[in-house]
């Protein structure tokens, strides 16, 4: 390849050799992506009270670095405001907001759809909640906050960029709720999820499916009591037993883990919960 080719009147680098700068590149690009995409999970935000906690945490436990993007127009609220974007190696595959007091709180994961509008429309008509209507973000995409209908939060988006999809930070997504039940009647007509049950004896632990991928997991948690029906994230660390060590020396919990598991359900010194694996 050339050293740079022009896209947009805006000359592009495709052998920045900085990765977080050649993230920077890659988000001047403006075209939608695949139809294949639709499904997929492919963003994640963490809605913080104190962010620097939240770096510090995840710096430690999974051993995140960051970069600061400054944004005249901030999606969340709007105004000037500076933006934390959290990399794994040379991955970009989550950004840190100011949480307000009110939903959402923790993580929040982003779905790819072919039309936001519609979906969000869509969203309605199957009885879940708009909590943000469609807004754009500049040189990313159209984003919308929703809710399914019995509570759980997530975003819908229609992305418009050359960035792939993250894959190093995270896992399969997890959907945590106190009672066995799931509006898998929602997820299939708005994103084509279906429910496969792991075991046919157990209606507590069942896979989220997209065309036979694996998208995550529906389980009942009683630890999650205290915060109704929500979507955690499946974060990766280099080994679970370092990285729980680490959780406890910068003050998180752990919730639940099975003895000789390589997992744990756990939350951030700020509540935000995670699944460790």
């Amino acid at each position: 390849l050339p050293d740079a080719y022009r896209h947009s009147d805006r000359l592009i680098w495709v052998k920045e050799r900085d990765p977080v700068r050649r993230y920077s590149l890659c988000m001047l690009e403006d075209h939608s992506m695949p139809q294949r995409e639709a499904g997929q999970i492919v963003w994640h935000d963490l809605f913080t009270e104190d962010a620097a906690l939240s770096r510090c945490f995840y710096e430690k436990v999974a051993r995140w670095r960051y970069v600061i993007e400054h944004a005249t127009d901030f999606a969340w609220g709007g105004g000037e405001r500076d933006f934390i974007l959290a990399l794994s190696e040379d991955e970009a595959g989550a950004g840190f907001v100011a949480a307000n007091g009110g939903p959402p709180f923790g993580w929040l994961p982003y779905v790819e759809v072919q039309d936001v509008d519609a979906a969000a429309e869509m969203v309605l008509e199957l009885c879940g909640t708009v909590e943000k209507a469609p807004f754009d973000v500049p040189g990313v995409g159209r984003n919308c906050l929703v809710r399914d209908p019995i509570g759980a939060h997530f975003g819908i988006c229609q992305s418009r960029h050359a960035f792939p999809v993250p894959t190093r930070q995270f896992g399969p997504e997890h959907y945590l709720a106190t009672a066995s039940e799931f509006p898998a009647d929602f997820y299939s007509r708005l994103l084509n999820w279906s429910i496969v049950p792991l075991d046919a004896s157990e209606s507590v632990s069942q896979l989220i499916v997209r065309e036979e991928t694996n998208v995550g997991y529906r389980t009942e948690s009683a630890s999650q009591s205290d915060h109704g029906p929500v979507w955690v994230p499946s974060i990766r660390v280099a080994q679970i037993a370092e990285a729980l060590q680490g959780l406890q020396e910068i003050e998180g919990t752990v919730l639940s883990r099975e003895i000789g598991s390589g997992s744990a359900l756990v939350a951030d010194p700020n509540g935000a919960l995670s699944v460790l694996f």
